[in-house]
């Protein structure tokens, strides 16, 4: 383990004993400069720009969580889009995966509205919060194991500050993966092998919290029908009533 990955464990550890306030959590991940790279990608996208949105000024900071603060459901996922939440400041907003995602937690009754624009267009979030493992966007949609590692102290204040949460659902393998990183180094579980990734996968962890897992609701996966509405929904519908929400 190398001395900056020692620090950033040492840190995790420590916020497993207390509940640091979300403004606080916020404030560390929006000014976080721990991965050079993914820092100098996002500022050079906000620069260039996509030809859509040439008018607009990019958020092009790390991005915190949103939500509802006494969230039951953690919604848990990879990392900002380059033109979406790294656009708009607000994870699955003004990208492909948000049009697919907040028109099912609208039905649900999880989100108040179907649809997320930008950060300043009033949808609030009901008994969920939204985070990724990675704040920053990568290049390629590809963090390193690195860069991962570097946000594990900020997915661990982030969770600690959300004592409600009942529910996890991962979206996609490596948001899996990064969350049963945070299980194992906070002591929860001991081997991350128990824990298998695939579509509708479920589990109940040692601290009686639910684990659910999900393709991820990118273009890639929802143009190709590979994850459709349905299997999706199923997914929204359990997370309810693991959670204790009338369906």
């Amino acid at each position: 383990m190398t001395s900056s990955s020692a620090q950033i464990t040492s840190q995790l550890l420590q916020q497993i004993h207390q509940q640091i306030p979300l403004q606080q959590v916020h404030r560390s991940i929006i000014t976080c400069e721990r991965c050079v790279r993914l820092r100098d990608y996002c500022r050079g996208i906000a620069e260039t720009k996509r030809r859509a949105y040439q008018d607009q000024t990019y958020w092009a900071r790390p991005v915190p969580g949103f939500g509802d603060p006494r969230a039951r459901i953690l919604i848990l996922g990879l990392a900002p889009g380059a033109h979406g939440a790294n656009r708009t400041g607000r994870p699955f907003t003004g990208d492909g995966s948000g049009d697919f995602m907040y028109p099912v937690l609208h039905e649900l009754g999880l989100a108040s509205k179907p649809r997320a624009i930008n950060r300043d267009d009033g949808l609030k979030l009901r008994h969920a919060w939204i985070a990724s493992v990675v704040r920053c966007a990568p290049p390629g949609d590809k963090p390193l194991p690195q860069e991962i590692r570097n946000c594990g102290s900020h997915l661990a204040a982030e969770i600690q500050s959300l004592p409600r949460v009942r529910v996890v659902v991962c979206l996609g393998k490596i948001a899996f993966d990064g969350y049963l990183a945070f299980l194992l180094n906070t002591g929860v579980i001991t081997r991350k092998s128990d824990y298998r990734f695939a579509h509708g996968a479920e589990y109940i962890l040692p601290n009686n919290l639910h684990l659910l897992a999900t393709y991820h609701p990118s273009l890639r996966n929802t143009n190709t029908g590979r994850l459709n509405r349905t299997m999706f929904t199923r997914i929204f519908l359990r997370a309810r009533e693991l959670a204790g929400l009338a369906v």
